[in-house]
């Protein structure tokens, strides 16, 4: 016979609240039956988690709905505008952050240039008295997540190469973010990150199978299964980026040859269009990003050179989600970042490579498309992370005391 403990019971109480709790963030305004109905609960263990979450400000009752045989019955949704968060995107030039509330909602963006500092620390710092500066602005900040590059080494802190810019494998993110704010900070690889948002914030139905393919100033992947995230034993799984397309080909700095990344990111790109100015001319002065976009513009006025060098940008992105069908067979890869601005001409191409590479059966049942995300998305999964972190623990994050003061300092702000 099993005893169960009053830790037992903590454990199933806020396991149950979490539950509920997603259920709304994913279903939207839904009454107790049918919340109970759906999580297999009983009603008056519902009541119980609903009045906990109610007094807790984490959901809220949005007046009645029409219930079966016209009963009515009271709708609960998530309070998704009491609280905020801090989404911060680490990129290899790059370092955004970004203010949402719950929804996923963009409220403020800030962008820096991490090139703009002599050294990662004193990016780290810099990043560090922009967020103390924010939450002292907005005091109901109850989290922060953050994205950065992979394949980032998830128990140690690192990640293990970042491509053309070495320095920044020396930075520790767990030792530098972890405990630097009294409310707590998820680190997380970008891609995954990425994949979140998605399952967060698409409009389109909630995918359980879900590849979100990273294509920035690096390559990632992100890979949600049966509603699960794929981390791997270091937390580096799904590193598409150096996945060898070519065994003769380019040297890249993790030591392999012909990986992925030196043919369709950001960088690769900008590589070589500071190799031929004939294309891009002042390409030496731009951006990754403004290089390529400048690119893409040329392509998209019927410039023969840069739509040839679309067309071969997406035939590498295309051997990615050859690699994406048969590793992890996904019903969806959602394309996004920087080179998926290249828009329809890049996609058609992709699907071509997937078409002439894959099964048959595997191609009639994944939808290969771009990202809808608005075009601050590469924050938006920094933010997801921390959302996702709170709707896992919502007994951290809400309580009576919280609301109480969450709403006391909304409304010194509005005064």
């Amino acid at each position: 016979m099993t005893t169960q403990t009053a830790g037992d019971q903590q454990n199933l109480s806020e396991y149950n609240r979490s539950r509920t709790l997603q259920y709304l963030y994913h279903h939207g305004i839904a009454s107790r039956a049918q919340i109970a109905q759906a999580l297999h609960l009983t009603p008056a263990a519902l009541s119980k988690i609903s009045n906990h979450l109610l007094s807790s400000g984490a959901i809220i009752e949005t007046g009645p709905l029409e219930g079966k045989g016209n009963r009515r019955s009271i709708g609960l949704a998530v309070n998704t505008g009491q609280y905020r968060v801090l989404g911060v995107k680490f990129a290899r030039s790059l370092i955004q952050i970004g203010l949402f509330d719950l929804a996923g909602s963009a409220q403020a963006v800030w962008v820096d240039q991490a090139t703009d500092y002599p050294t990662p620390a004193e990016a780290i710092d810099a990043v560090k008295q922009h967020i103390r500066a924010i939450m002292r602005q907005f005091t109901n900040i109850v989290a922060i997540g953050m994205a950065v590059p992979g394949p980032y080494l998830r128990s140690v802190g690192h990640t293990a190469v970042v491509s053309s810019m070495r320095q920044w494998r020396e930075v520790n993110f767990k030792a530098e973010f972890e405990h630097a704010f009294d409310i707590p900070v998820i680190i997380e690889q970008d891609a995954r990150a990425g994949a979140l948002a998605q399952y967060l914030f698409d409009p389109q139905p909630r995918n359980e199978n879900l590849a979100y393919y990273l294509l920035g100033e690096g390559i990632g992947l992100g890979v949600i299964d049966h509603g699960s995230v794929i981390n791997g034993a270091l937390g580096t799984a799904t590193e598409i980026g150096h996945v060898s397309v070519d065994v003769h080909g380019i040297p890249c700095d993790c030591g392999n040859v012909g990986c992925l990344e030196r043919y369709c990111s950001a960088v690769a790109i900008h590589d070589l269009l500071n190799e031929d100015r004939t294309i891009v001319p002042d390409s030496p002065a731009l951006t990754h990003h403004e290089a390529c976009i400048a690119l893409f513009e040329l392509a998209g006025r019927g410039d023969t050179r840069a739509q040839e060098i679309v067309r071969r940008i997406g035939t590498y992105v295309g051997y990615g989600c050859v690699t994406i069908c048969n590793a992890f067979n996904p019903s969806r890869i959602v394309i996004g970042d920087i080179v998926a601005e290249a828009g329809e001409p890049l996609l058609d191409r992709v699907r071509e490579v997937v078409r002439e590479r894959v099964l048959p059966e595997l191609v009639e049942s994944t939808a290969i498309e771009l990202s809808t995300l608005p075009t601050d998305a590469a924050v938006t999964g920094a933010a997801a992370v921390a959302i996702m972190y709170i709707l896992d623990h919502p007994s951290r994050f809400f309580t009576p005391q919280t609301v109480h003061n969450a709403t006391t300092n909304h409304n010194n702000q509005e005064r």
